[in-house]
Order: C-alpha cells, then structure tokens, then sequence
C-alpha cells in the first residue's frame, strides 16, 4: 500500500467500488479496500471530501468517459436535485455545455438555477418533448444523463438529435423505458445503461476519474452539494429523510 502513509486524510474519502454485502461503512472505524480509497485535495473539510467521491465518479463516466460531452452540446439531466445530478451540472457546465435539468415540478426550479442548470423542466407539468424542442431551436439533444427512465423516456428520446447517446443509471421509475423506435432507426440513436462499477472496477478507468476529480474538486470547479447533516446516532432519522425526496444534494452522516 504504497500510495498512503499513517495519518493522511483517507479517512472518508472512500469511492463506492465494491459490494455493500462485502464491506460496511456505518462505523466509527471501518476497512475498505485500498483501490477505493482515495485523498482528497486540501481545500476540502471532511465533510465536503464524504460528499464528493460517489457522485462526482457517477457523473464523470455518464458524461465524460461514455458520453463524450463536448462544448455547446445539449444535454438533459434527468434527477437534477439529487447529488449526481448536481455534480453532472457542474461537470457538463466545465466542458461548456448547455444543461436542462429535469424535475417532477417546477417547485426546486430556481435551486436548479443556480446550481448552474440553464434551463429547467417540469416533466409533471410541461410538455416536455415540445419544451426540448424549443430550448434546441429545433435542433434536438445531443445526450441524456437519466436515472429516471420510464415510459416518460420516449418524451425525451423524440427530442433527440442526429447520432445522440440516450444513458441510462438507474430505475427510479420502476417501469420499462419506452422505446420509440422509429427516432432511434431514423437518427442512429444509442441507448445504453451504465453503472458506477464500470469505472470503479476498471483500474485504468478508476485513475482517469480519480485525477479528474481531484483536479476539479482543487480548482475549485467542482463543489459537493451537502443539504443536510446529520449525527451518528440519528442514522434511523437520516434514512427517513432520504425517503422523503426533500434533499437537494447530499445527506452525511457524522461520527
């Protein structure tokens, strides 16, 4: 283990890159792999560093690694308010392109706003292929960074442009991805799912994230998001506010 030394601040800043089952991280001391552990730049508290390392990595392999976002793309963020989607506006925003955030309502509308988000809409209340149409000039999106998917997808996929890259990361929908074929035949569209572990588990992969990162969080260019703390013994309470769907950001727990 030649890359720490007794007494360097590691001690929270972990990557997810391996298995719940195989590791616990609800401790005052806890043993990770030393792949997934990372330093964090000196301007960061504690705090800020067990805020960073999941969220930004997320976004970096959507965006940067298998995205290829490039200046003045149109690229649409789906799950804007959670942490991921946070950090993907402040890494789409430092390539130069041009974000829209989606929400169910347009209730944490102007937080998006100044998160960095450009453009913001409301999938409960807008029309949202019409809205991405007219944000475009009718030019359509260049790439999608959802965790939401759904039947709510073809809305989106219908305002895609020529050659755009549809990701998928999550299911909070729960319901298959509508599909419409004829736009992704038409418009040689890919759609593809992604999970955080394709970075993780390729080490390559895993040092190209962990210096653009740690490069970003130094500039100063990339800033976690932390919405609310809460105290070890309030771990219960924690959990119930995740539920909640009120966060915009991170919830940390301190020991």
């Amino acid at each position: 283990m030649s890359e720490f030394a007794i007494g360097d601040k590691v001690k929270v800043s972990v990557i997810p890159s391996f298995m719940f089952s195989e590791y616990g991280t609800y401790g005052e001391l806890v043993n990770m792999p030393v792949h997934a552990v990372v330093k964090h730049p000196e301007n960061l508290t504690m705090e800020q560093a067990a805020a960073s390392w999941m969220m930004f990595v997320t976004a970096y392999g959507g965006l940067i690694e298998f995205g290829k976002v490039q200046k003045g793309d149109f690229v649409v963020l789906g799950g804007a308010t959670s942490s991921v989607g946070i950090a993907a506006i402040q890494i789409a925003k430092m390539q130069g392109a041009n974000v829209i955030a989606l929400s169910r309502t347009h209730a944490k509308g102007d937080v998006l706003l100044q998160k960095g988000a450009d453009f913001v809409i409301a999938t409960k209340e807008d029309d949202v292929t019409a809205k991405l149409l007219e944000i475009t000039n009718g030019k359509g999106l260049n790439l999608v960074f959802d965790p939401v998917g759904g039947k709510e997808a073809a809305k989106i996929i219908n305002a895609m442009t020529q050659d755009g890259k549809y990701i998928i990361y999550g299911a909070l929908s729960h319901d298959d991805i509508a599909v419409p074929v004829f736009p992704i035949l038409g418009k040689h569209l890919t759609v593809r799912g992604y999970e955080l572990f394709e970075i993780t588990t390729v080490p390559e992969k895993l040092a190209q994230a962990k210096k653009f990162v740690f490069d970003g969080l130094a500039s100063g260019q990339l800033k976690p998001e932390i919405d609310k703390v809460f105290a070890f013994d309030e771990m219960a309470e924690a959990h119930r506010y995740m539920e909640s769907n009120a966060q915009i950001g991170k919830i940390l727990v301190k020991v």
